[in-house]
């Protein structure tokens, strides 16, 4: 049996500056619990096979979906259902958590760029 430890959030974040990279810092069965920087736009994709869960830690997150645009401050999530295309966008730098099955990659079917961080890297 595995002896669980607390992830101190703050302290993670601290650990790295890149934005659009996320970093694993935890499992829950075959789900990965990534943090990432964000700042500015991402690529517009879709993920055909996965959900995916956006919580706000610290600062203000747009989801931009084809027909509207939702905004997330600190202390709030959203469930992006697979399927539709979304890009998220934050005007200042922002961070947030994210749970997603594993071996997902961050810009889904959209063409690798600079912006493709692949599964994660472990914190």
């Amino acid at each position: 049996m595995n002896n669980p430890d607390k992830i101190n959030l703050a302290e993670k974040f601290s650990q790295y500056d890149d934005h659009w990279s996320p970093k694993i810092v935890g499992d829950l069965d075959d789900y990965h619990i990534k943090l990432v920087k964000v700042e500015g736009d991402f690529a517009w994709h879709a993920h055909d096979d996965e959900d995916e869960m956006f919580l706000v830690i610290d600062g203000e997150l747009d989801m931009d979906f084809r027909d509207r645009r939702v905004t997330l401050q600190s202390g709030e999530f959203i469930v992006v259902p697979k399927g539709p295309e979304h890009k998220p966008h934050a005007a200042t730098s922002c961070n947030i958590m994210i749970l997603e099955r594993q071996g997902v990659v961050n810009t889904g079917d959209a063409e690798i760029s600079n912006l493709t961080a692949g599964t994660g890297e472990r914190l």
